[in-house]
């Protein structure tokens, strides 16, 4: 019974133990801010906005209904006798032809929601890699202050034996100095290093959402297309912007259309019926065609205005395309270059501790200065902190480039999160309009909660 109890205890402990020492991933950084982003809460009330346009347009295809109630009193002739009548009336109009610009409308309207639902995309990879870029800095930091507090210890230990020598005369006072003054560089050099890691940490709060308490050294390699021509042709096909850009051309086009139709008649069918105090009813059926005569040049404005807007977008559209195959040939670029300082740097650190080696048995037998193992010392530290700025920037590129091909998203990631459907709310007022939903109803107490406080 005893060795049973013995066996749960230590079971507990050693899940206790990883559990505190569970460490943060990368994953775990882009999760958290795809779950906490402000930002992508307010765009996708945006699109959610943007459906409601659809079903608002939508409805102009459908007959109007309404209702009105009058109560009259009239003073008749001046005299004492008043007469007093009342009435309610119901009345539907129902537009039969307009040459489809409201079928125009509802198609405009959702080409408008495609486009927002692709800056919603955009918007999602930009909150991603930010999460990315302050987990990699916070990664940054915390080596760089490791090593920096090494190299501390490193030229305390230098001074120490620079202190010893003097006393047995092997070295002069000005090499007791020169090792005093590297520890005052090296102290001053880890403060600022302390100094830039809290920066780091604040830059994760923000992005994340969350204290960057213990993250682990990134060992996920996302796949990234091997050669530039293929980033390019992949960026050209799925990035966001050029998505929402051509959807909004296909909005200007419509809307073209719909100023031009504008010029055109109207026909209607109109309906009423009434019914007064004494319970007789009237009702009466019309059939109205109408047109625009003359409206000071208004409309034929509207039209060459759509015209401009849609050279416009065009005009956005091929400046992005350049833009995006700029900027996926700097990610590229900049890729290649972090692997090259990678390898670089591994070689360096490798040569500088063959050196420092050398010199500090040469520095035993007198053949050379406090400065010179100082200044070896110097060199493997600074091939080590560009070793670790190399990984970085090499993991920082491969995200980047991600971005700017249109592929840092939490769906081609596989991101562990409940993914925003963009369908979901669109479907469910395109026909019917809700009143108010789930989501709505939980803003309302977050702005509550907020208002009390």
């Amino acid at each position: 019974m005893y060795s049973r109890i013995f066996i749960f205890i230590c079971v507990v402990a050693i899940g206790s133990s990883f559990s505190a020492n569970a460490k943060d991933t990368l994953t775990d950084a882009m999760v958290y801010a795809y779950n906490t982003s402000g930002l992508l809460q307010q765009n996708r009330a945006v699109l959610r906005a943007a459906d409601e346009d659809v079903a608002s347009a939508a409805s102009q295809l459908a007959p109007i209904v309404s209702w009105a109630s009058t109560v009259s009193h009239s003073d008749r002739n001046l005299s004492s006798s008043f007469d007093t009548s009342a009435s309610i009336s119901f009345l539907a109009d129902f537009t039969l032809y307009d040459g489809g610009k409201r079928n125009l409308g509802v198609e405009a309207a959702k080409f408008s929601v495609f486009a927002t639902r692709s800056s919603l995309v955009n918007i999602e990879q930009n909150v991603l890699f930010e999460a990315v870029k302050a987990y990699l800095e916070v990664i940054r930091e915390t080596e760089n202050v490791s090593l920096r507090e090494g190299n501390l210890s490193v030229i305390s230990e230098e001074l120490r034996a620079a202190k010893d020598r003097f006393q047995v005369g092997e070295i002069t006072k000005t090499d007791v100095a020169l090792a005093e003054a590297r520890l005052a560089a090296s102290n001053s050099a880890v403060a600022f290093a302390k100094g830039s890691y809290e920066q780091a940490i604040a830059r994760y709060l923000s992005a994340t959402g969350r204290k960057a308490n213990s993250l682990e050294y990134p060992v996920f390699i996302p796949e990234v297309p091997n050669s530039l021509e293929k980033a390019i042709a992949i960026a050209l096909i799925e990035h966001p912007l050029i998505d929402e850009l051509k959807n909004l051309v296909k909005v200007t086009e419509i809307n073209s259309k719909i100023a031009d139709l504008s010029t055109g008649f109207t026909l209607s069918l109109g309906s009423s019926v009434s019914l007064d105090e004494d319970g007789e009813t009237s009702g009466d059926l019309s059939l109205k065609a109408s047109g625009p005569i003359f409206s000071g040049g208004k409309l034929y404005s509207s039209s060459r205005k759509q015209i401009a807007l849609n050279e416009q977008v065009l005009a956005r559209l091929y400046s992005s395309k350049i833009t995006i195959e700029q900027n996926v040939t700097n990610a590229f670029s900049l890729l290649q270059v972090a692997k090259a300082a990678k390898l670089a740097a591994e070689e360096q650190i490798k040569a500088t501790q063959v050196a420092l080696r050398g010199v500090k048995e040469e520095a035993t037998l007198g053949a050379r200065t406090t400065l010179e193992v100082l200044n070896a010392e110097q060199e493997l530290l600074d091939a080590r902190v560009q070793l670790i700025s190399a990984k970085v920037d090499e993991h920082l590129s491969l995200y980047r480039l991600l971005l700017q091909i249109g592929r840092l998203t939490a769906d081609y990631l596989n991101l562990p999160v409940r993914k925003y459907d963009v369908e979901e709310y669109y479907n469910l007022v395109k026909d019917s309009p809700a009143s108010k939903t789930k989501r709505g109803r939980d803003l309302e107490k977050v702005l509550k909660s907020l208002a009390q406080d």
